[in-house]
């Protein structure tokens, strides 16, 4: 009977002490993306929240509701989720002015 407590003991002992598991979560990025679109591709002025990017539209042929775009830094703005005042300026006129509201990880397309 001793030796059985002796090693259910010791085995206690070894399997209680050690590195053990742990797990690492990670969710979605907390960000959201706008992009632009239309009948050409067009650099424009972006102006988000009074901080201006410079980018180009995707042209319109390229891109179809059922599509993604591809999301690259000449064509896609990254922005914090919430809502944002945006105004687009495109060879010297403004084209678009309005308030968007961006979910985390929601590609907003804007057509122009």
């Amino acid at each position: 009977m001793k030796k059985f407590i002796v090693a259910t003991i010791v085995a206690l002992l070894f399997t209680g002490c050690g590195v053990g598991s742990y797990s690492i979560s990670s969710g979605k990025a907390d960000e959201g993306m706008l992009s632009f679109v239309s009948a050409r591709k067009t650099p424009i002025t972006v102006t988000v929240d009074n901080k201006t990017f410079n980018v180009s539209t995707v042209k319109g042929k390229a891109w179809h509701k059922d599509r993604n775009i591809k999301k690259t830094a000449r064509n896609t703005i990254f922005l914090t989720p919430g809502q944002h005042d945006v105004i687009v300026v495109a060879k010297g006129s403004k084209v678009y002015h309005k308030r968007v509201f961006i979910s985390t990880q929601e590609h907003k397309v804007i057509e122009l």
